[in-house]
């Protein structure tokens, strides 16, 4: 585990941004889409889904694959982004112009994944 500092930074933001899906589940099952299915397993999995690619970071061997998955789910999660931005209800009182800049600040967290490819 030879890696540069920001990469375990990366780590850990991943693993406690898929605890809080654990910790604080109506946050997130109060932006999703209405037309996603099943909500709760929705953010189950992808809590599971960040703590895993948040470990995966960690390892050689896993470090590659974990960075394709932050870069797909990152780009899935835009989808929810989106959605905020549809009206008040969706947007949870979160002001319209944060929720603007959370789309480029996806496209950074995609890039600085990309970096260590």
């Amino acid at each position: 585990m030879n890696s540069p500092w920001h990469l375990y930074l990366m780590a850990i933001t991943y693993v406690f941004a898929g605890l809080m899906h654990f910790i604080r589940p109506k946050v997130y099952l109060g932006v999703m889409p209405a037309y996603l299915p099943n909500h709760k397993a929705l953010v189950f999995w992808s809590g599971v889904a960040e703590i895993l690619l948040g470990i995966g970071l960690c390892f050689d061997t896993l470090r590659t694959l974990s960075i394709y998955g932050i870069i797909v789910m990152l780009a899935v999660f835009l989808m929810v982004h989106f959605y905020m931005l549809s009206g008040e209800k969706a947007s949870a009182g979160i002001p319209k112009w944060v929720l603007i800049l959370r789309i480029p600040l996806q496209f950074g967290l995609m890039y600085w994944a990309w970096m260590y490819l």
